[in-house]
């Protein structure tokens, strides 16, 4: 079963940036997309930016495009989300995970962004 891994966070002021690190131990080549989910405090986990690991296609929340983007690098097994212009609304706890079916959550990396 993969395992993910999620680095990066931490607090910055509005408009700086991040650059979380999703690292997978192990391949399963059922999984075609990898995508960042975020929750913040006593919200659902909802799901801000997906990559298709073997071609590499993306697709984001309108809440996020344009500010975040996700890539991969396969030879390393990670995916990451470069976020830019960060406001505060961001505040969360940032997941990696399957697109479909996700399962066995990580710790995710705590996100928080001031005014």
């Amino acid at each position: 079963q993969v395992q993910f891994v999620e680095s990066g966070g931490g607090s910055v002021q509005a408009g700086g940036s991040l650059r979380l690190s999703c690292a997978l131990s192990g391949r399963d080549p059922s999984i075609n997309s990898i995508g960042w989910y975020r929750q913040a405090g006593g919200e659902q986990r909802d799901l801000v930016a997906q990559i298709n690991f073997w071609f590499g296609g993306t697709n984001y929340a309108d809440s996020v495009k344009d500010r975040f983007t996700i890539s991969r690098d396969m030879a390393k097994n990670t995916v990451y989300l470069q976020m830019d212009a960060l406001e505060p609304e961001d505040t969360a706890v940032y997941y990696c995970n399957k697109v479909i079916r996700p399962d066995n959550w990580g710790q995710g990396t705590q996100v928080t962004v001031s005014s």
